[in-house]
């Protein structure tokens, strides 16, 4: 990959030793969680989903992209709010992408939605193909250029004027902070690190126009909620 010009404000995140992500790991772990995530998201994200969904204008009759599935349990809010158009999400482990496209059309057989296991820094749709792409605590679990490369694909994917939801783990809440800073440092592949300070500079470095920026907590955990437009 080419080297890109990574904002100041994302390569402070570790100036000494830096995060590095290693797809292969990331791929690992969550395969192996695929079927005990969703206890996750149930206690820690559901808030956030709700919330993103509700500022992101996601229509019925939409092409929606959502980068990072998971287990599957936002991919099933954008198909309740899409039943008549597009809904396709990509994840980086298989498993995962797995579980998502089968419990979503045994759920909501009717809606159109395809899942598959692919790189969110090279994702094979054409540019413009989406009204409004989707994504949910992934950049933590990528390095700084990673991040860039991932942003610049989400807005190539997105159609002009298209919308671009971001949930990101908070950062607003100190004692949260230094829980996650030492569990990170055992499981770096599974929770990767707070990056939610330095989204934005990034948005603002592809050139898109922030039009909410909320915080939520759930069960103590502190989520940030970033919907732009390209």
């Amino acid at each position: 990959m080419a080297t890109l010009n990574v904002p100041p404000s994302l390569t402070a995140i570790s100036p000494k030793n830096g995060f590095h992500f290693l797809p292969k790991n990331t791929r690992r772990v969550y395969d192996i969680l695929a079927e005990v995530y969703p206890v996750s998201t149930m206690l820690f994200h559901s808030e956030a989903h709700k919330l993103a969904l509700s500022l992101a204008g996601i229509k019925d009759g939409m092409r929606v992209l959502e980068v990072a599935t998971g287990s599957g349990e936002m991919f099933r809010r954008l198909l309740r709010s899409n039943p008549n158009g597009l809904t396709c999400g990509i994840d980086i482990s298989p498993n995962m992408a797995a579980r998502t496209q089968r419990v979503a059309r045994r759920r909501i057989p009717k809606a159109a939605s395809h899942c598959q296991a692919v790189d969110a820094r090279n994702m094979p749709f054409k540019d413009g193909a989406f009204d409004a792409v989707v994504c949910c605590y992934l950049l933590e679990l990528l390095g700084e250029e990673d991040i860039m490369q991932a942003m610049a694909e989400m807005r190539r994917v997105l159609r002009p004027n298209g919308k671009l939801a971001l949930i990101l783990i908070g950062q607003q809440v100190p004692a949260f902070n230094a829980w996650y800073k030492v569990i990170s440092s055992i499981a770096p592949a599974f929770l990767g690190r707070q990056v939610e300070s330095s989204i934005p500079d990034v948005m603002y470095s592809y050139d898109f126009r922030l039009e909410h920026d909320r915080q939520v907590r759930q069960t103590l955990y502190p989520s940030r909620v970033v919907i732009a437009r390209k």
